[in-house]
């Protein structure tokens, strides 16, 4: 089965960076679109980025667009979330996702069917 793990998460500073990993099994990975998701209290879970399976295609929410950087090593299965600048309105579980189809580039939430655990990242002012 498909299994998506995340890691990088913690308690940062406004301005502070992180970097969010996901490793993935259980699917051919290099085939297929990934993406990242956030979800804060009270909120729903909202889209971050996405990338294209080959990594030559990318796309990020505005919110997050000139900050964070998605990329990914496919020798190593494993999707990065590089994060900087961060502000506290960023601080939210960060969730890995994958589709079951094989879409070039999935950019909305109805395309991703697993997703990982999660990720806590606490941004102080």
């Amino acid at each position: 089965q498909v299994q998506l793990v995340e890691s990088g998460g913690g308690l940062v500073q406004a301005g502070d960076s992180l970097r969010l990993s996901c490793a993935a099994s259980g699917l051919t990975f290099s085939t297929y679109s990934m993406g990242w998701f956030r979800q804060a209290p009270g909120k729903e879970r909202e889209f971050v980025a996405a990338i294209s399976w080959s990594g030559g295609r990318t796309y990020y929410a505005d919110s997050v667009k000139g900050r964070f950087t998605i990329s990914r090593d496919n020798a190593k299965n494993t999707v990065y979330l590089q994060m900087n600048n961060l502000k506290p309105e960023d601080a939210a579980v960060y969730y890995c996702a994958a589709p079951a189809a094989s879409y070039y580039l999935a950019t909305g939430r109805n395309q991703y069917d697993y997703w990982g655990q999660g990720t806590q990242v606490t941004v102080s002012s």
